[in-house]
């Protein structure tokens, strides 16, 4: 029998493609990755990986191992949430991964009402652009701007987030189309929808900043830089800023709420998604 601790430096490296990325990953050294996948391939008595200058690529029995590695690390993630689920109801720690736009600008501002209400659950609220697993606990729920297809998931959604563009009152060009500039994200965003909707409407017309946050395409805007695509909760709220370009293509992401179906019942983390259920769909920013 393989030892886990070996195995899961394994995956680490499998899953981040070299053995600095598996060590930062799971926050030890590289010699203890090292020494690990060497001790792994020692007890099959195979040779799981190609150790490249740069990089590091499974063989094809790595893969294989790999493969059947990941269904036994969901199998014991499976068993901790059964065992979790057990645990006191309304007591412990609850992690809520959310876009960063809704962590900031929804949630924070919420949880003070939260804890008078729930006292004993420590809410750990992470502010997270990229998409975390449930499966290996990375979150215990997670709101998301795309629908949710991990296997083994509940997912809810809960409203629509609609974008417009905006600029500030005073803005110099605020009537002269042709000559806005506008306040984007940077190329490590080109795919993020947002981002291509904006690009669009741009054209040949420039970028005048590029920021990789809302909260600082939000700020760029107050204070002239150009425009912004923004959501309608925060464009209209803010009385610096008025909406321009109306005849602009719409555009709009859903909001998604996703737990693991193991914990859906645990009642600490039902306790936090009844909470965030209720704060999105009786948001007055979001729409049905």
């Amino acid at each position: 029998m393989a030892d886990w601790e070996n195995l899961r430096h394994f995956m680490a490296v499998g899953r981040s493609g070299t053995l600095s990325g598996a060590a930062r990953a799971l926050k030890v050294d590289h010699a203890t990755v090292s020494r690990r996948l060497a001790a792994l391939e020692a007890e099959l008595d195979v040779m799981l990986v190609d150790r490249l200058p740069r990089s590091c690529r499974l063989t094809a029995i790595g893969q294989q191992v790999f493969d059947q590695a990941v269904t036994m690390e969901s199998a014991a993630d499976s068993i901790a949430r059964i065992a979790r689920a057990a645990h006191t109801p309304l007591i412990g720690k609850v992690t809520l991964s959310a876009p960063p736009v809704l962590a900031a600008h929804v949630l924070a501002q919420h949880l003070a009402h939260f804890r008078s209400l729930y006292p004993d659950i420590r809410l750990s609220l992470a502010a997270q652009a990229q998409q975390v697993s449930l499966s290996r606990r990375e979150a215990d729920v997670a709101l998301r701007l795309v629908r949710p297809e991990e296997t083994g998931s509940f997912a809810r959604k809960l409203g629509v987030m609609e974008f417009g563009l905006y600029a500030r009152r005073d803005y110099e060009h605020r009537e002269a189309p042709d000559r806005w500039q506008f306040i984007a994200y940077d190329e490590s965003f080109a795919d993020m929808p947002q981002q291509q909707w904006l690009l669009g409407i741009a054209g040949p017309r420039p970028i005048a900043c590029e920021l990789n946050d809302i909260s600082g395409h939000l700020i760029a805007a107050r204070a002239g830089a150009g425009v912004a695509g923004l959501p309608y909760f925060l464009g209209d709220a803010d009385p610096d800023l008025v909406r321009v370009g109306q005849d602009v293509p719409s555009f709009s992401r859903g909001i998604w709420l996703v737990v693991h179906r193991d914990l859906r019942k645990t009642p600490s983390v039902r306790a936090v998604m009844d909470f965030v259920v209720a704060l999105i769909t009786q948001h007055g920013g979001f729409s049905a």
